[in-house]
C-alpha cells in the first residue's frame, strides 16, 4: 500500500484495514514460528503497512 492511497481513505476504512492487517500479521508470525512460511519477507511488508496506517490515522485525528 502506498501512503497516498491510504490518505484518501476514511478513518473507518483505515481502522478496518488495520484490523485485517493485524490479523494477517498474527497468522504470518504463527506460520513463521512453525516453519510453514515460505515467503518470510511478508512479515516485514505487513509490519510496515501497519505502521503506515497508524501514522496516517494519527495525522487525521490531529494528535
Amino acid at each position: 500500500m502506498k501512503a497516498t492511497e491510504l490518505r484518501q481513505k476514511s478513518v473507518e476504512d483505515l481502522g478496518k484495514d488495520l484490523d485485517s492487517l493485524q490479523r494477517q500479521q498474527f497468522k504470518l508470525r504463527m506460520a513463521k514460528a512453525t516453519g510453514q512460511l515460505a515467503k518470510s519477507h511478508q512479515v516485514d511488508v505487513v509490519r510496515k503497512d501497519i505502521a503506515r496506517i497508524k501514522t496516517i490515522l494519527t495525522e487525521k485525528q490531529g494528535n
